[in-house]
C-alpha cells in the first residue's frame, strides 16, 4: 500500500481523509495545511502519493505547491478540491496530476483515484 501526504487546510477534512486512507490500508506520513509545508514534507518524507487541496492558506496555493514538488521529484499528485473554475483547473492540469477528486467524495471515489498512482508508481 501507499505512503501518503495529505495537504488540506481544513482540519476536519484532513482527519476524515486520514481515516479513510488508513481503512484502505495506506499510511499517512503527514498532514500539511499550507503549500509551503507540503513542499517541505514532500522533499523530506518522499511520499508515494500527495493528496492536495487546491485552495490553501499561505503564500502558495496547492497548484503552485504541486508544481514545485513535481519539478523536484516525480511524486504523483491527486487534487482533492471543491474548486472547479476553468482557470484554476487549467493551472492544475499543467502540473500533470494523476487525478482529481471533487469534494465531497467517498471511499470508493478515493480508492478509484488512487489506483493509477498505485499501479504506476508503487
Amino acid at each position: 500500500m501507499a505512503h501518503v501526504l495529505i495537504v488540506d487546510d481544513e482540519r476536519i477534512v484532513s482527519q476524515s481523509l486520514e481515516i479513510q486512507l488508513q481503512r484502505l490500508g495506506h499510511t499517512v506520513l503527514a498532514i500539511a495545511s499550507t503549500g509551503e509545508e507540503a513542499v517541505d514534507y514532500a522533499l523530506r518524507l518522499r511520499p508515494d502519493i500527495v493528496l492536495m487541496d487546491i485552495m490553501l492558506r499561505g503564500e502558495i496555493d496547492g497548484v503552485e505547491a504541486a508544481r514545485r514538488i513535481r519539478a523536484r521529484m516525480h511524486i504523483p499528485v491527486i487534487f482533492a478540491t471543491a474548486c472547479s473554475d476553468p482557470e484554476t483547473f487549467a493551472r492544475a492540469k499543467a502540473t500533470e496530476p494523476i487525478g482529481y477528486l471533487v469534494k465531497p467524495f467517498g471511499k470508493d471515489e478515493l480508492q478509484h483515484a488512487l489506483r493509477p498512482a498505485l499501479d504506476r508508481e508503487i
